[in-house]
């Protein structure tokens, strides 16, 4: 007669529902973190696998579009950036704020883009856009040293710029950056799957959020010229973010710790949200997808 109690005791993993109305389960994700390093590896390499340019498209994006600001808002508006070149002003912003777009852009059709390898084995799927948000780290990476390069250049051309002493907390702006990302990312991805017409407004969304963002100029010209729809940006907290990182980086502008404690406050109950709705769009997805 077979010992059922001894067999029970030899299962590795136990698949189980979610009753809990909340969970992480950072534990079943530490578990499987062979198949996170191999969905990084597969965003990182297959993406620019076919293309003619490959990684460089890492490079040209922020070095164009740094160049258009540069020209418009700058030449053009008149936007003053103080001491500080435009151009490294832009470019100090547009570098954080393409790791949050990349990160919402990429967790925001998690459910829809994964629909047939969730269909066939199980694995947690929070391991899907959390290996999105660390391999756009790596592209964060290389954007930032474009960003370190140009920054030389102007400080041996002459420019007047210096790093702030409050520099060493500029990867906790990072975090923040990843994990709204990641929240926000996550619920857009869970709406999506009922509501398909929704993914058509990402992307127009997204552009209007980057003027609202102080990306390509201070909060405090919002203030000065248009004061009457300057809490638009105040209660943005990406706002925040891009300033308080011109303000590490190059040493110009303002850091307010109530718009960075707003901030916080604001990822982790954003990411607390997408995490609920996730965990809750997960067991039922397929049917809908």
């Amino acid at each position: 007669m077979i010992n059922t109690e001894n067999i029970e005791k030899d299962w590795l993993f136990e698949i189980t529902p979610k009753n809990k109305f909340f969970s992480l389960n950072l534990k079943e994700v530490w578990q499987y973190r062979d198949l996170l390093l191999l969905f990084v590896k597969r965003d990182v390499v297959t993406v620019y696998k076919q293309t003619v340019l490959g990684p460089l498209w890492y490079l040209i994006q922020p070095l164009f579009t740094s160049i258009t600001f540069t020209i418009i808002f700058n030449n053009v508006a008149g936007i003053d950036t103080g001491t500080v070149p435009p151009f490294l002003f832009n470019l100090a912003g547009i570098t954080v704020w393409n790791y949050f777009t990349a990160c919402l852009n990429g967790t925001s059709n998690t459910f829809g883009a994964n629909a047939g390898i969730f269909g066939k084995v199980y694995f947690p799927r929070l391991i899907v856009p959390i290996s999105i948000v660390i391999s756009n780290l790596i592209k964060f990476g290389i954007q930032f040293l474009i960003f370190v390069v140009f920054y030389v250049f102007y400080y041996f051309k002459g420019a007047t710029v210096g790093l702030n002493g409050s520099v060493v907390f500029f990867p906790l702006l990072i975090v923040l950056m990843g994990v709204l990302g990641l929240g926000l990312g996550m619920f857009i991805s869970s709406l999506v799957t009922k509501y398909r017409d929704f993914s058509n407004l990402i992307g127009f969304g997204v552009q209007l959020l980057m003027y609202l963002s102080a990306v390509m100029y201070p909060i405090a010209l919002i203030n000065e010229k248009l004061p009457t729809y300057g809490w638009l940006v105040h209660y943005n907290p990406l706002a925040y973010v891009i300033e308080t990182t011109r303000y590490m980086l190059l040493n110009v502008g303002q850091i307010s710790i109530w718009g960075l404690g707003y901030t916080f406050v604001v990822t982790v109950a954003v990411f607390l949200v997408g995490v609920l709705i996730f965990n809750k769009t997960e067991k039922s997805f397929i049917d809908t997808v």
